[in-house]
Order: structure tokens, then sequence, then C-alpha cells
């Protein structure tokens, strides 16, 4: 699903340049729940802004799906984004006066999708994360829990090949980040492939494989025994 060969990636600081990928190799197979773990300054948020294709290596290869991601520009970044991406961001991304109905359908609109038929997506997903009786609440009226679960109905609302969640439970209280690592756990369950950003172990724990970057470089990529959130869900 994911090939990254030999990723490099650099940013100029002043008259220096910091080196901030350095020679990254990494694949995910299709159904795959994987962490990416590392301190700040690791490399892990862009190597996943490479991935959401939000930024371009200078060095290396990465396919998608089998589609190699080169050259974008950013007409052809937004379309790949919305063919091939669902993101759930920490800090939600949803738009204020917008209900959490419309959120979600938003993905829909970009792809052209008639509105009916985007409304009645929209209220489908909203009741596989279990707010469908919020759908005409906007999201002030939400807490952060339902801010997260809205969040990811509208990245899977348009039926991603790859979903990248950006520390999903950093804004979360520890119940309540369980309670989305259950969901995202059930979605992965379904087949779905996913990969999270993380700085919390027992997050971390709760993917089947957990990569660890340092300084630019993979230090260490293990399976590991998944924790189910749910035992920690009452």
């Amino acid at each position: 699903m994911i090939e990254i060969k030999e990723l490099h990636k650099s940013y100029k600081m002043g008259s220096n340049s910091l080196h901030v990928l350095k020679g990254i190799n990494f694949s995910v197979k299709k159904g795959e729940l994987v962490a990416i773990m590392g301190s700040s300054g690791s490399g892990k948020s862009t190597l996943l802004n490479i991935l959401g294709m939000l930024d371009e290596a200078d060095e290396g290869t990465y396919t998608l799906d089998g589609v190699p991601i080169e050259d974008l520009n950013e007409t052809k970044a937004a379309e790949y984004r919305n063919k091939f991406l669902g993101f759930i961001f920490q800090s939600f991304n949803l738009i204020n006066y917008k209900s959490a109905k419309d959120n979600v359908a938003l993905p829909l609109f970009y792809q052209g999708m008639p509105r009916k038929e985007r409304n009645t997506m929209a209220l489908d997903y909203l009741e596989r994360v279990g707010l469908k009786p919020w759908a005409e609440h906007l999201p002030s009226e939400l807490s952060g829990g339902q801010k997260q679960r809205v969040a990811i109905a509208r990245a899977m609302a348009s039926q991603p090949k790859v979903l990248l969640a950006d520390e999903p439970t950093g804004a979360l209280d520890s119940k309540t980040s369980y309670e989305v690592m259950d969901l995202i756990q059930k979605i992965n369950d379904e087949g779905n492939t996913i990969l999270v950003v993380t700085h919390e172990e027992d997050i971390a724990h709760m993917c089947k494989r957990i990569v660890y970057l340092k300084d630019g470089v993979i230090v260490e990529d293990k399976k590991v025994d998944q924790v189910r959130a749910s035992s920690y869900v009452q």
C-alpha cells in the first residue's frame, strides 16, 4: 500500500541546511495499523507531511497503492489527497460554522457528489461513530471526544486507501483517548490501513506495529501484541 525508499528531506535554515529525513526506508501493507513514534525533532511530522502529500522529499521515492507520488503541483496533490487519503488531526480541524453532518460531507462535496447523496452518506458515517443524533450540532456544541469522532467520520466518508492520524488523542483525556482508539481499532478491523503518529507509548501499543524515529532515521521497527482499547473503555 505504501512504499518509501531512501527518502531524504532537508530545510534551508538561513545559510545552513537542516537534514531532517536521512534515507528512510519504510513500507506498509494493506490493512496494517502502524504507530510512528519519536521525540520532537525526530522527523515524524516531516514524514507524515510527505505521506500526506503536504510536502515533497528531496530524494527517494514514495509509492501509494501502486501510484508513484512525484512532481505534484497543488491541483494534482489535492486530487491525490482526496482520492487516496483521510486525515485525522489533534486539533480536529472542523469548520466551526458548519454542522457535524456538513463537516463530514465536505470531502464528498469536493469529489462532486450530489448533495442528497453526500448528506445520506455523512449521516451513515456519523451513525457508525455513534453521533447521528448530533448531526445538526455545531462543533462548539460538542465535546472534544465528539469532535474527534466527527473528524474520524469525515476522514472515512471519502473511503480513503489510507488514514493518517496525527496525534489523534493529543488533545483528549485518557478515557476519551481510549474511546477514540477503540473506534480506530474497529475501523482497522474492517481492513482499513491506518498510520498513527503519537508520542504516547500506551496509544502506540494499541497499534499492531511501532516504527521509532530518531534524528531522521528509523531506529526500530517492530510488531507488537496489540492492546485492545476496549479493555479500558467502560
